[in-house]
């Protein structure tokens, strides 16, 4: 990793758990819990964009302030997943590569769907 370089998940993951762990916070992340925070913060992210044109929302990283509020969201919602993924041993970077393929198969190029 470069210096300006953002950590990998496996880091971001451990550094999660270090924070809830320091916190004493590892009861409280139960599966059921991390998928509740993690709806809630999903809507916190709707929120921002519930009555925006399409348009609006294509240019809301243009103003400093929605963009903050975006990218904060976006960070709850990445740290409740990981944790999640932590909790119940799922590696989101082999889960999402699978997944592609799945869709790959599952809506070729030139298909129907297209």
């Amino acid at each position: 990793m470069t210096e300006n370089s953002p950590p990998d998940l496996p880091a971001l993951q451990r550094r999660l758990a270090e924070f809830a762990a320091a916190r004493s916070w590892q009861p409280y992340h139960t599966p059921k819990n991390l998928v509740s925070a993690l709806s809630v913060e999903a809507a916190e992210l709707v929120e921002i964009f519930q009555w925006l044109t399409p348009e609006q929302s294509e240019r809301v990283m243009d103003d400093p302030d929605s963009a903050h509020r975006v990218t904060d969201e976006v960070a709850d919602v990445l740290a409740y997943l990981l944790q999640l993924c932590e909790v119940l041993g799922i590696d989101p970077r082999a889960a999402l590569a699978a997944k592609i393929e799945r869709n790959e198969a599952r809506f070729p190029v030139g298909g129907t769907d297209d």
